[in-house]
């Protein structure tokens, strides 16, 4: 029998199993507006160029490894609900790390919520939405207070004395995230108008609001009920919708709640949990009670809904610029994977199958960045009333589809890093789950497309307008004239059902609608080889909601070249 000692045992050398081959390095330092070429094209085209500086800034800014950081920070330390301080008041705060309190300054600061209205001119919104997808691209849980206090200016100028106090504080460029802080000047704006047993349908809600004296729009009412989602608690002010009663004027209308009174005192607003949620997590969405809780009446008695409107078409454009930030967060991370690793003696980019991968999801959030930036455009001040009329269709359109394809694409990009993507330790996981959130905020598939529904039926116009500006594309393509031709046939079609039909046909129609203002707006903006690649893919006779099966004439190194 043979013995061995501890000093005739050779040891391997302890580093050789901790030595890191082929792993990406990290995507940081890097610069997110100077990057996308997609992004900066459409600064350009949209007559915002005059904003570069400012966003190459905030591209440094988000893609730095001190930002990416603070965004993991604020997704892994979620907020806390103190509903009491230590000797039993009721406070009714969230906590937030710190983390999310840089990042959401940082956003106010370069004006990621309201700049265009603070400024605006040609490319005021196009200069905005840029900001704002950058943002988003690496933490896209403060975009909801973000999102909601540029959403809420066309509703405050509806009631004037009441803009005159809060619009000041919506525009200004600093941010305090103490409620109660002396001499604050700048509001962060929220939004609750869902209720337990109505959801998207609020004319069913229960909350109802007394007149504290005369009543009527400006005048001070009494609210009691609940709300069963309210996004960002510790914002400035919300608006709610609420039964209003007395003299001044009845039914559903809208109230500007704020958390602090002119006297400095706390508003009741209990919040009573905050949401468990999938994904969003730096964003507290909570239940909140109203019990004598005051608010003011903002625009008509029993017009709530006209009021709120506005609000609700911009927040549903700023889903459709958060999916396609998330786009872009998902194919800059698989692309950067998939350069920086080898398999089977190649780099994972250059292997066909992955170039294929990557390309076809370049081509959606490409896709998505050109039709986005275009709605964008058609919010500023100096368009016409076309253009008004076909943001009106346009953004829902968009809505339901773009936010719609937001999960899946994030899955696709998340299996382009393995085992890698499925952990948290990676952005894609997080991005994963963050995604259906905007398809479900502001309205989920079936409530999008039964608004189409309704504004093809009342506005009319809006149809024409889309109509004339996806045909500006016409003659380019047989595949894509084909298609407008169906469009064409399906809306006629449509016009001409019953409700209930229509109503079973809406999604269908939609999609065809959406892939048809994609389309028309790559084959016009966009080189070539994406237009052609994308008109095939998504209209062709093979066509496949799959990514990766792109036709073997694509030109993928032209597509990936600008992801």
């Amino acid at each position: 029998m043979t013995t061995f000692s501890e000093t005739d045992i050779t040891h391997p050398a302890p580093h050789r199993t901790h030595t890191v081959l082929n792993q990406s390095v990290p995507r940081t330092d890097v610069n997110e507006f100077t990057l996308d070429t997609v992004l900066t094209e459409g600064v350009r085209r949209h007559d915002a160029d005059w904003a570069t500086g400012e966003l190459t800034d905030i591209g440094a800014l988000v893609g730095s490894a001190t930002f990416q950081h603070d965004a993991e920070l604020a997704n892994t330390i979620i907020p806390e609900l103190k509903t009491f301080d230590r000797w039993g008041n009721r406070i009714d705060e969230v906590e937030y790390h710190p983390a999310y309190h840089r990042i959401i300054s940082a956003a106010v600061a370069h004006g990621a919520h309201t700049s265009a209205w603070a400024d605006p001119k040609p490319g005021a919104n196009v200069a905005r939405a840029a900001a704002f997808m950058m943002f988003a691209q690496i933490e896209p849980g403060h975009s909801c207070p973000i999102s909601m206090t540029n959403a809420v200016i066309p509703s405050l100028d509806l009631q004037p004395d009441v803009a005159a106090i809060w619009k000041p504080r919506a525009l200004s460029r600093s941010y305090t995230p103490e409620l109660d802080a002396p001499g604050k000047a700048s509001a962060i704006f929220g939004m609750s108008m869902t209720e337990k047993q109505g959801g998207s349908d609020v004319r069913a809600n229960t909350t109802v609001a007394t007149p504290a004296g005369r009543g009527g729009p400006g005048a001070d009412y009494l609210l009691t009920g609940h709300k069963w989602f309210c996004s960002a608690p510790m914002s400035d002010a919300f608006l709610v919708l609420a039964q209003a009663e007395g003299a001044g004027g009845e039914g559903l209308s809208c109230f500007l709640l704020p958390r602090i009174l002119p006297d400095g005192t706390r508003n009741v607003f209990r919040i009573q949990r905050l949401k468990n949620k999938l994904g969003n997590k730096s964003n507290a969405s909570s239940e909140i009670e109203l019990d004598g809780t005051v608010g003011v009446m903002v625009g008509e008695p029993g017009r709530g809904v006209r009021t709120i409107i506005e609000m609700v078409a911009r927040t549903r454009l700023d889903c459709v610029l958060g999916s396609t930030a998330g786009m872009r967060q998902s194919v800059a991370e698989a692309v950067w994977h998939a350069r920086h690793r080898s398999a089977f003696g190649k780099v994972l980019a250059d292997q066909p199958a992955m170039t294929s991968v990557l390309a076809d999801l370049a081509l959606e959030s490409e896709a998505a960045t050109v039709t986005a930036l275009r709605l964008a455009r058609a919010q500023d001040d100096d368009v016409n009333e076309q253009e008004r009329s076909f943001r009106r269709l346009a953004t829902a359109v968009a809505k339901y589809w773009i936010c719609k394809r937001g999960p899946h694409h994030a899955y696709e990009a998340l299996e382009c890093l393995g085992g890698n993507g499925y952990t948290e330790d990676f952005p894609l996981a997080r991005r994963y789950r963050e995604q259906p959130v905007m398809a479900v905020w502001e309205g989920s598939g079936n409530v999008i497309a039964l608004d189409v529904l309704r504004a093809m039926t009342r506005e009319p116009d809006s149809v024409a307008a889309f109509d004339a500006e996806v045909n500006l594309a016409r003659g380019s393509s047989v595949v894509l004239d084909e298609h407008l031709g169906r469009v064409r046939r399906q809306l006629g079609e449509l016009a001409g059902l019953d409700p209930a039909a229509a109503q079973l046909r809406a999604r269908t129609v939609v999609e065809s609608m959406a892939l048809a203002l994609q389309a028309s707006l790559l084959t016009r903006f966009s080189p070539t080889a994406v237009a052609d690649a994308f008109v095939d893919a998504r209209l062709g006779p093979d066509r496949t909601h799959e990514y990766g099966t792109l036709s073997p004439s694509a030109d993928l190194q032209a597509i990936l070249g600008r992801a």
